[in-house]
């Protein structure tokens, strides 16, 4: 009864997300082999977090705000890619990285981090003012890591659902395993560990001319769904909304600009239990099925 009752709402959130985030482009079997349980296992906190679309889409979005902030780690993406013509192409595949290492089986994980080392294997260059950058770099891996996990558990807890402190150690000592694979070294793995993380990083951070390009054209993305600039700025502001106080002066963000980050905040805390009934056959679901585990764990810590 109370899945008709929603349709009406959740029919339109369900074919937004994926016209935004279409399925199965990936070439990944998340089905096979049974019992398999990929890289985190039916009891990890990464399975949790990551099954919450809304915290998932505004966390990435929020990390992607404080990766500006660092000019070695922004220039592999300024200098190599081609973000300005396809942003949507760009989060996309980020989204299917993170998907993949989350919830696919462990030989799809393997060859999915294997393919990302080779490509940041070819990415080098350097800034104006001289200083050299490699994508393989482990302090600039970790760096992109470390403000994905954080927008990714901010996400989560801030419109999802409460995530106690020793989740949040959990899910950090797990989800580090992504990165170093990928060769990052010295990666925090509590709250704690992350807060003295970007503390240290403050000195290296700036927002300059590249940083002030990309947000712009992050604020003028579209996805191919209706309502486009209404859903990119209630996610963008979302987004926003997770970013530690020192980023936002640093991004300077307006008092209107935080103001309007607030409303869509609470918006978005609102609508996400309407996103976990429309999407309740995602990779998440699919995952706990290959592994041999009811759904209802993902609504369960421990």
């Amino acid at each position: 009864m109370l899945h008709r009752l929603s349709r009406p709402i959740t029919a339109p959130i369900r074919r937004w997300v994926l016209g935004a985030f279409p399925r199965g482009q990936s070439g990944i079997d998340y089905d096979q082999p049974l019992g398999d349980p990929g890289w985190f296992g039916p009891h990890s906190a990464t399975l949790r977090v990551h099954s919450e679309f809304p915290g998932m889409l505004a966390g990435g979005l929020c990390a992607l705000m404080l990766q500006t902030l660092h000019p070695l780690a922004l220039a592999g993406v300024y200098d190599h890619s081609n973000f300005r013509e396809d942003l949507v192409g760009r989060l996309r595949r980020t989204t299917a990285f993170v998907a993949g290492t989350s919830y696919a089986p462990t030989g799809e994980v393997e060859a999915l981090v294997a393919k990302v080392r080779r490509i940041h294997a070819r990415v080098r260059g350097q800034l104006p003012d001289g200083r050299v950058y490699a994508a393989d770099d482990p302090a600039l891996l970790t760096w992109v890591h470390v403000t994905e996990a954080y927008g990714f558990l901010q996400g989560c807890r801030r419109y999802c659902r409460d995530v106690p402190v020793a989740v949040a150690d959990q899910y950090y000592g797990e989800y580090k395993r992504v990165a170093e694979a990928l060769g990052a070294t010295e990666v925090p793995a509590t709250e704690a560990e992350v807060d003295a993380y970007f503390a240290r990083q403050l000195p290296q951070l700036s927002f300059d001319a590249r940083s002030r390009e990309v947000l712009g054209v992050l604020s003028g993305i579209r996805l191919p769904v209706p309502m486009a600039g209404l859903s990119r700025e209630l996610f963008l502001g979302a987004g926003a909304a997770l970013v530690p106080d020192w980023a936002a002066a640093m991004l300077e963000r307006t008092p209107l600009q935080r103001a309007q980050a607030r409303t869509s905040a609470h918006v978005l805390r609102a609508m996400a239990p309407l996103f976990r009934r429309a999407l309740q056959d995602g990779l998440a679901t699919r995952a706990c099925t290959r592994m041999g585990v009811p759904v209802s764990v993902l609504g369960e810590w421990g």
